[in-house]
């Protein structure tokens, strides 16, 4: 079994100058192929179940999915609830067998923001398992702005809060389809000149590849979420599935079809952030 809280892959990545990718998960098909692709890569991998995950599959199936997977796999799975946005919503993720919690009271002010991440930071570490927080908003592409984060505040934040990781807002943006942004590394740097934990980009996948391998091999950050890009990967291999033979309708033998694609675009996702080759 290599189920794995987040400062237990995450530790390992700020000493080692890489960083772990979180990807955001929708289903059984996806989360299968992304275990494979950091297995056939030799790499940590963390399982997140999001807003739009959650909306469809109770917490308790998702903890049970995620810790299945990680009992089968020999790289380190983590558990990790993406976007809690409560207590109760963290608590029940706990109980569902999650490994790590992200609580996000980016959108509150800051001294709610901190009291109420810290709550989650400590009933997380009395079960032994890690929590994530947010500080400065990550807008989302045509929808709400983003409110970078401001240094000092991320310094009071990490001391006063306890969490194993930092998600920042520094340019990045949530759904973002293509590549053309970048994220601010002075922003960064002034954050990393303050802080000393990991630190998390969330809308990953509009960071330029460059740009992620840079940061992951330079800076605290550690964690980088991907999920735009992986489910475009899979609504592209669904739509060859159906496509290659519209009289078929059963739906197992069609979703088979998008494993292999998601594997290898994982793959490909996954070697971008500096963690050692597998050895042979």
């Amino acid at each position: 079994m290599t189920l794995a809280t987040l400062a237990e892959v995450l530790q390992p990545a700020l000493k080692g100058h890489y960083a772990v990718v979180g990807v955001v998960t929708l289903g059984w098909e996806d989360m299968r192929a992304y275990v494979a692709a950091a297995e056939a890569e030799g790499c940590p991998v963390i399982l997140q179940a999001g807003p739009s995950c959650r909306a469809h599959t109770p917490l308790s199936i998702l903890g049970k999915m995620f810790r299945h997977l990680a009992e089968e796999a020999t790289v380190p799975v983590v558990a990790h609830l993406d976007h809690g946005y409560t207590l109760d919503e963290c608590t029940e993720a706990l109980d569902s067998g999650f490994t790590s919690l992200m609580f996000d009271g980016s959108r509150k002010p800051l001294n709610q923001n901190i009291a109420e991440t810290a709550a989650v930071a400590e009933m997380a570490h009395a079960t032994g398992i890690s929590c994530e927080g947010e500080i400065g908003f990550v807008g989302y592409a045509q929808g709400e702005s983003s409110a970078g984060t401001d240094p000092a505040e991320a310094a009071r934040f990490a001391r006063e809060t306890g969490v194993d990781a930092m998600a920042i807002s520094v340019g990045n943006v949530h759904l973002q389809q293509d590549k053309e942004g970048g994220l601010d590394e002075d922003r960064i740097r002034a954050i990393d000149a303050v802080t000393d934990i990991p630190l998390v980009i969330h809308g990953g996948s509009g960071v330029p590849v460059a740009q992620r391998r840079s940061l992951a091999t330079g800076t605290s950050i550690c964690k980088f979420n991907i999920g735009t890009e992986l489910r475009m990967a899979f609504g592209a291999a669904l739509r060859d599935a159906v496509n290659r033979d519209t009289s078929r309708f059963d739906r197992v033998a069609i979703l088979q079809e998008t494993h292999d694609p998601m594997v290898a675009k994982a793959r490909e996702v996954l070697r971008a952030f500096g963690h050692p080759p597998k050895q042979p």
